[in-house]
């Protein structure tokens, strides 16, 4: 192993994208190959990347002929085609960082974790909550005794109006056939976080949720299947023309959530992909069937409970609020800062989160690159403790996330 970190990225989309820039920009490692069957996404990276045509590749399984390409792989392609390559990578000596969810189902994800044991390489799950500057703070606030023993945690996850019709009403992960559960897919690392938080198993929970809004007979009069032929559309929140149209102009956002909608970054070609494309659908319209609310409650093995809050409808800022109470104290947070009363002395103090850069490595208010450092760490020191979501605590939380689903499908109160 040499001091910089040779990374191949399997998937090249938007997280795959995010990953490589951090890697990118670590100064420890460098992004040598990729593998993408998408023609446009595939050019798109190669250019940013600067690869090699050697490390260029359609399929990857292409990676793993010959000689090692790299010494750790980034797998970041859609959430049910995670296993086979987590599965070979591990299995041919590479370490191996996943995208969260590691797969829709518990016989998938305990294959991958039992290939990570097995292999006995790095392997890390990008729960990427976990490595935030927010999260560390907190962690040490409870290490330290600010707020005594914790008692309970509400929690919620705020996905934003048109952040749920982008990618859970038109996008990829709109169905559970298709994609999985919204509480797998979009909170698995919310359950993953507030299990981490209170440093716990989960010993039972239940759930309720459902599809309330975005279902035909919510349509308004007159409006279209396309808000490109709309006469509502100036009216409505979800409109795909205000929302994409709007991402002119601004690089960021060009790149998400604009990308995965079009690689033509004009007004023509936002038009066109809304006319021909899946996200031009009126959000009344598709053919999504994820929940757009849920509500899960935790009740730990030592007694103390959590609720988590899963909610469509709110602004898209994208800071998950939190409260935490405790028997010498209550924390209230947003990532960006978090006021802590000390019921000892009723004092009440204001801490500041150090803010992201507003890079790639700002994403998930520090977590992107977080995960991406710590994995980094763990592969140039061979010290797996670096990662704290590796294969038994992610396929722990995992178990969590499909024993709610349970729960909410059956009306029960699941044991694990």
């Amino acid at each position: 192993m040499t001091d910089s970190v040779r990374v191949a990225v399997v998937g090249a989309g938007s997280r795959g994208g995010t990953y490589a820039r951090v890697v990118a920009a670590s100064g420890r490692a460098r992004v040598v190959a990729v593998a993408e069957p998408d023609d446009e996404r595939r050019e798109r990276f190669v250019a940013e990347f600067g690869l090699p045509a050697a490390g260029v590749h359609r399929d990857w399984t292409g990676l793993l002929d010959g000689p090692h390409a790299a010494d750790a792989v980034i797998v970041a392609t859609q959430d049910r085609l995670h296993v086979e390559p987590a599965v070979a990578f591990l299995g041919h000596g590479y370490d191996v960082l996943l995208e969260k969810p590691m797969a829709p189902t518990l016989d998938e994800a305990t294959r991958i974790a039992a290939a990570a044991v097995d292999s006995g390489r790095i392997f890390g799950v990008c729960h990427v909550l976990r490595y935030t500057p927010y999260t560390a703070m907190i962690r040490e606030l409870i290490r330290d005794g600010a707020l005594g023993d914790v008692i309970n945690v509400q929690h919620l996850e705020p996905v934003g109006w048109w952040h749920q019709a982008h990618s859970f009403v038109r996008g990829n992960w709109r169905s559970e056939a298709g994609s999985g559960p919204m509480l797998l897919t979009k909170s698995c690392h919310d359950v993953d976080w507030i299990m981490h938080v209170v440093g716990d198993r989960v010993a039972r929970v239940s759930s309720f949720g459902g599809l309330a809004h975005f279902r035909p007979e919510r349509q308004p009069a007159g409006a279209a299947d396309r808000c490109v032929d709309c006469s509502v559309e100036a009216q409505c929140p979800y409109s795909a023309k205000r929302l994409y149209l709007g991402c002119l102009g601004d690089p960021s956002r060009e790149r998400w959530p604009l990308g995965p909608v079009t690689s033509d970054a004009t007004e023509a070609g936002v038009l066109r992909a809304l006319r021909e494309g899946p996200y031009g659908r009126c959000v009344y319209r598709c053919d999504n069937d994820v929940v757009d609310h849920q509500v899960v409650n935790f009740e730990f093995a030592g007694g103390a409970t959590a609720s988590l809050t899963m909610t469509a409808f709110t602004p898209s800022d994208g800071y998950r609020r939190t409260r935490i109470f405790g028997s010498h104290g209550s924390l209230e947070g947003d990532g960006r800062s978090m006021t802590v009363t000390d019921f000892r002395d009723g004092s009440r103090r204001v801490i500041e989160v150090p803010a992201g850069d507003g890079t790639a490595a700002g994403g998930h208010g520090g977590g992107d690159a977080g995960v991406v450092e710590a994995f980094l760490s763990a592969v140039l020191t061979r010290d797996e403790s670096y990662l704290g979501s590796g294969a038994a605590a992610s396929l722990d939380s995992h178990r969590v996330v499909w024993a709610a689903e349970q729960a909410r499908h059956s009306g029960s109160v699941v044991t694990l």
